[in-house]
């Protein structure tokens, strides 16, 4: 089998299973483990898959810039939005983290409706500035421009002296096997940081996000209250996490 040849079938392989074993391509195609690690190198340095040990997943299309994501399947993200703002209570505490899903939440929240809000997106906190009833806190700290947010060793500290009765979280990947995961390590201990001051930490994720990977793990299923998805309720990677026990809302 030619290298295209190869090429094409890890990427039907991946579109179809939702992810890549090594060895068993290389028993599947009579070739060596190795040459299939390096075809799965170059489709990597393509942006096409995501490594893992011992093959490859799905990359998410959620890791490009800021920009770009407001582009990104964004009547799911409006699903999504409604379904979690109307988990927010009147009176409540949340924890908005960054990212253009939770833009669409802040968006989502009625004008009216008297809460405090607590996030790191300067983005986020200029969207609620037209609802008089909400408190918003800003945590402060090193502004990470690919997602508007700030990260850091500041914004952690700011993170543990604050509290609140729900977190609304953003991720960039949700796969059964990866789990929760984003592309940047401080975004990803940020995130914990956040989900670890709520009672209560729900998972924003429209379906471009269901079976696909990124690098740093964000947290355990066991730590979050649920996941909030556009997804069809039989997609396979929906499917699995519903029978391990999370509980999915799903946005209509």
């Amino acid at each position: 089998m030619l290298a295209a040849e190869r090429r094409d079938h890890l990427l039907g392989l991946l579109a179809r299973e939702g992810k890549i074993v090594a060895k068993d391509v290389a028993v599947e195609l009579g070739i060596s483990e190795d040459s299939v690690r390096r075809d799965l190198r170059d489709l990597a340095t393509e942006g096409l898959c995501h490594r893992v040990y011992g093959g490859a997943l799905p990359v998410s299309p959620a890791v490009a810039d800021y920009t770009a994501r407001q582009a990104v399947t964004p009547d799911g993200k409006r699903k999504v939005a409604a379904a979690a703002a109307a988990l927010v209570r009147p009176g409540s505490a949340l924890i908005l983290d960054g990212g253009t899903t939770a833009l669409a939440v802040a968006r989502a929240l009625p004008p009216d409706l008297a809460c405090t809000v607590i996030t790191h997106s300067p983005t986020i906190a200029a969207a609620l500035l037209d609802h008089p009833q909400a408190e918003l806190f800003l945590l402060g700290g090193r502004v990470f421009k690919h997602s508007a947010v700030t990260c850091g060793a500041a914004a952690v500290e700011a993170a543990q002296n604050v509290s609140a009765d729900l977190c609304l979280l953003g991720v960039t990947g949700v796969h059964p096997e990866a789990g929760l995961t984003t592309g940047d390590v401080e975004e990803a201990a940020m995130k914990r940081a956040l989900a670890a001051r709520a009672a209560d930490t729900y998972v924003l994720a429209s379906s471009e996000k269901i079976g696909a990977a990124s690098r740093f793990r964000v947290l355990p299923w066991e730590e979050i209250s649920g996941l909030i998805t556009d997804a069809d309720p039989h997609h396979p990677v929906v499917e699995q996490l519903a029978a391990r026990g999370v509980a999915v809302l799903t946005a209509y």
